[in-house]
């Protein structure tokens, strides 16, 4: 099969294109073959090798967590899905290796759940990781619920954009974080945003001057301690991004796969409780410059790598 892939850590110069070893499927894996998969900042943090410390890196690395695509083979003991299945997976191991940047992927069952039906490939490539991380969040660590003031970070990101509205159909008042030129984006996710930068404290507190019941922190750093200060008493606070959260009282949170959550997600962009936005694709061997604008930009919603499988076969 052909996909990319990277031999050392370094920028994005290190990702090669070219023809890799076909998957194995295992027992409890389907092998899926790959339409879309979407760039999360973790995909270019592990190619530079910042995730070294925790997860071993056995080269050469197929990058990438998140995947739509069709089922063309279960392994021996999967009952769940069939070939010709539509799925979604947030296909996360504890090693860096067998990623979803490639033309197949093997994707152990508890990783995926059926793709949502109203939503293209594309777009469902973009759901798993960003919206496990605001479901998991939000539902079980913050336990955000109706009639909370919830503050959201990079409200118009990936994962911000889903947590607004997670958030909203959990009956919660959103604030989010945004740049001027997303905040009608954020208003139409059903957020009311605040700029980013000096006296965003006082910005908020002209919104919620009580506080916040719950503060969800994607950025780190000035955001983080800035969400500690917002808190109302008995306030919660979580972040994917700073460990020094655990200093103000608040979670570090790490997501993972879970095809229960994933599967409620489908459901909810079924009833059309969460949509998800793309800002750009890019085919397959042009994955370099999806992670360079990953790195470089702050995205609306998704940048979604596609492949063309007629354009790939010729």
């Amino acid at each position: 099969m052909r996909g990319i892939s990277y031999r050392r850590y370094g920028g994005p110069e290190v990702l090669e294109y070219g023809e890799l070893r076909d998957p194995k499927v295992g027992p409890d894996s389907v092998l899926v073959k790959v339409c879309a998969a979407a760039v999360n900042p973790v995909d270019w943090k592990s190619r530079a090798g910042y995730l070294d410390p925790i997860l071993d890196a056995v080269f050469p690395v197929i990058p990438g967590w998140d995947v739509s695509g069709v089922v063309v083979q279960p392994g021996a003991a999967v009952s769940e899905f069939a070939v010709g299945d539509e799925v979604i997976g947030y296909v996360r191991e504890d090693f860096l290796s067998r990623g979803t940047f490639a033309e197949y992927v093997a994707a152990p069952v508890r990783t995926l759940a059926r793709k949502p039906r109203n939503l293209s490939f594309t777009e469902a490539a973009g759901l798993p990781l960003a919206g496990l991380t605001a479901y998991q969040v939000l539902y079980k660590v913050l336990e955000v619920g109706r009639g909370d003031t919830v503050l959201v970070h990079a409200a118009a990101g990936g994962v911000g954009s889903i947590a607004v509205q997670l958030a909203r159909h959990l009956g919660a008042r959103v604030i989010g974080t945004a740049s001027p030129a997303n905040h009608d984006y954020v208003r139409e996710l059903g957020g009311e945003p605040v700029a980013y930068g000096e006296g965003l404290a006082e910005r908020v507190r002209g919104l919620a001057p009580e506080g916040v019941d719950a503060a969800f922190d994607t950025v780190g750093g000035e955001a983080l301690s800035v969400s500690a200060q917002l808190l109302a008493p008995e306030g919660r606070l979580a972040s994917i991004a700073d460990p020094d959260v655990v200093a103000y009282g608040g979670r570090n949170y790490w997501v993972r796969p879970d095809a229960a959550d994933l599967l409620r997600l489908t459901e909810l962009a079924e009833q059309n409780v969460i949509t998800v936005h793309v800002s750009k694709t890019f085919p397959l061997p042009e994955t370099p410059q999806a992670h360079l604008l990953s790195e470089q930009s702050k995205t609306r919603g998704k940048i979604v790598v596609t492949i063309n499988w007629q354009t790939e076969e010729t």
